[in-house]
């Protein structure tokens, strides 16, 4: 079939769309596209890579902008079957079902809960915004072949909406992040956390929580303008900036843990963090929030230590019985990674993809 990813917002090279999605469909045989912003068309992994240029004119006039560059490619490519990405590309998804095309929404995250914790949109209003959006896209979730979600509890929202809705995790690729020196060495020089670095995610408390510990954090990615000076300044805190994978993979083996400590914001609490099960990956323990769903995966595979997120001091005696405990934090991160080894990997993932693409091609 020929298949026509689409993304306004996301990178080219996101994880889940072009090195899971499209990879996986074109390494079964399809014919893949993937239009993305501010990219150059080129191809890779025998998938084609069409680049539109999201313009910086104002959120509004950005989205509109982006979204009619996006939909004028679509046509071009004139795919068999449409899988968009993004909510804002709701209404190219609608005139693509017009035109008698497949299209699937793929839902990565819960948005009217992550609209309650936008800090651009004014908190009087946030309120108000989210149940219009919910009510929106229900309605027009019924319009699309298929609904594509990323967790469970996105899952069980969208089926009662629409039938053909299928739950495919995020979960990481199978050796994409671990190394020799992830599973062998009880030596590790930090504790990591790979991500987006913003208040909600838990960042100010632990940088607080590292004055008070014996070893040292390593942030990695892309930082909220707002904390550059505190994490530039703060004791026992390195920031490494935006490493490729390749590069993540060779920092989380100098890493004797993961931190992945969200703040109790409505989009976090059911939410399935792709950093949880690449630390477990990578063969590290996790150091999460005690979130139930969170907590249920960690201590159900004892393979981390569950925290008070709002709490600096808990997660600071976390970190520190990590250090204090290199063997048993690594037998912690064995059994992360025996985990995901099991259950936790792409590869489970993929032919729950395949197999709806395969339906929707009778």
């Amino acid at each position: 079939m020929k298949i026509c990813h689409l993304t306004s917002v996301h990178q080219v090279d996101d994880t889940r769309i072009f090195i899971k999605e499209c990879s996986s469909l074109a390494e079964f045989g399809h014919e893949v596209y993937l239009v993305a912003p501010n990219t150059v068309n080129t191809r890779k992994n025998n998938v084609t890579i069409i680049g539109i240029q999201r313009e910086n004119k104002g959120r509004i006039n950005r989205i509109i902008d982006t979204t009619k560059k996006v939909y004028e490619q679509a046509l071009l490519i004139d795919a068999d079957i449409y899988h968009f990405h993004d909510p804002e590309l709701i209404p190219v998804g609608i005139k693509l079902s017009k035109k008698g095309k497949k299209v699937i929404y793929d839902v990565h995250e819960d948005v009217p809960r992550d609209i309650l914790s936008k800090d651009w949109i004014p908190k009087i209003f946030r309120k108000f915004i989210s149940f219009i959006f919910e009510q929106y896209e229900k309605r027009v979730a019924r319009k699309f072949n298929a609904i594509v979600t990323a967790t469970p509890f996105i899952n069980e929202r969208f089926k009662k909406i629409n039938t053909n809705t299928y739950n495919i995790n995020n979960y990481p690729l199978l050796d994409e992040l671990v190394s020799v020196g992830n599973l062998v060495s009880t030596e590790k020089e930090y504790i990591g956390y790979v991500g987006g670095l913003s208040s909600i995610r838990g960042i100010n408390e632990i940088v607080e929580a590292a004055q008070d510990i014996l070893c040292k954090v390593a942030f990695v990615g892309p930082l909220d303008e707002q904390l550059k000076q505190k994490v530039a300044n703060s004791k026992n805190v390195e920031y490494f900036g935006v490493l490729n994978r390749e590069e993540v993979r060779d920092f989380l083996a100098k890493c004797s843990a993961g931190l992945v400590t969200f703040l109790p914001e409505p989009n976090h609490i059911n939410a399935q963090p792709n950093k949880m099960f690449e630390y477990m990956s990578a063969g590290i323990p996790v150091i999460s929030s005690n979130f139930p769903l969170w907590k249920n995966i960690i201590e159900s595979n004892n393979c981390g230590i569950c925290v008070d997120p709002t709490n600096p001091d808990e997660i600071a005696e976390a970190i520190n019985w990590i250090y204090n405990n290199p063997d048993e934090a690594n037998n912690m991160g064995k059994n992360g990674r025996s985990a995901v080894e099991q259950k936790y990997n792409w590869k489970v993932e993929e032919k729950k993809l395949i197999n709806l693409y395969q339906k929707l091609s009778q």
